[in-house]
Order: C-alpha cells, then structure tokens, then sequence
C-alpha cells in the first residue's frame, strides 16, 4: 500500500472535490433555507397589521412605503423563489453524495485489493 496507482489517486482528487462541492451546496442550502424562513416570518408579522399600516420595503439601498398587499405579494414570491432554489439544490446534493459514495467504494474495492489480492 506504500504505492497508490495513479488511477487510485485521480479517484481520490475526484473524492475530495466532490466533497468540496457537497459542502459549497450544503452552505449556500442553508442560507437560502434561512432567508425563506425570514421571509414567512415576515408574512406572519404582517398578517395581523391592518391593511392602512405604514410599512417600508427595502428597494435596492432605498426604502420605500408600500401597501400591505404588495409587501406580502412580494414576499410570498421571495419564498417561492427560495424553496425551488433549495429544491434545486438538494437534487444537486443528492446526485453529488450518490457520486460520493461511488467514489468512495472505488477506492475502497481498489484499496482493499491491493491489501488482499485473494479478496472477490
């Protein structure tokens, strides 16, 4: 086991960029799953107001008041928009910890033949 053939080393790179790639979406899943639940929590703050309620909406580095309405409009579309975006990424981090784990049994199988050659 003192020499790794260089396929065995091209699996484990691959290993460890998939690996890398798992944690980048894990991340950027949670961030867009707390931002969706920011923005419900928003809604639910804003169901009990009455419709005249002053509110103020951040529009680029300005804010604006808007109406009720359009305040909750707009969130409900952020939410939207956030939840396809994790569906879209939890698809990405399956597909990717599938890889994971086909990599990893690769190098296992590689590994473990080379420790015990009468192995099946």
């Amino acid at each position: 086991m003192n020499q790794i053939s260089p396929k065995v080393q091209n699996q484990v790179a691959m290993l460890q960029q998939v690996q890398q790639q798992l944690q980048t979406i894990l991340s950027q899943k949670a961030q867009y799953e707390m931002a969706a639940r920011e923005a419900k929590r928003a809604q639910e703050e804003i169901k009990d107001l009455p419709d005249d309620a002053a509110m103020y909406m951040s529009v680029g580095s300005v804010m604006m008041q808007k109406k009720k309405d359009t305040v909750n409009t707009k969130l409900g579309e952020k939410v939207e928009t956030l939840e396809l975006r994790i569906k879209s990424l939890e698809k990405q981090e399956k597909m990717l910890h599938g890889k994971f784990e086909q990599l990893q049994a690769q190098i296992k199988a590689a590994l473990d033949g080379k420790s015990a050659p009468t192995a099946a």
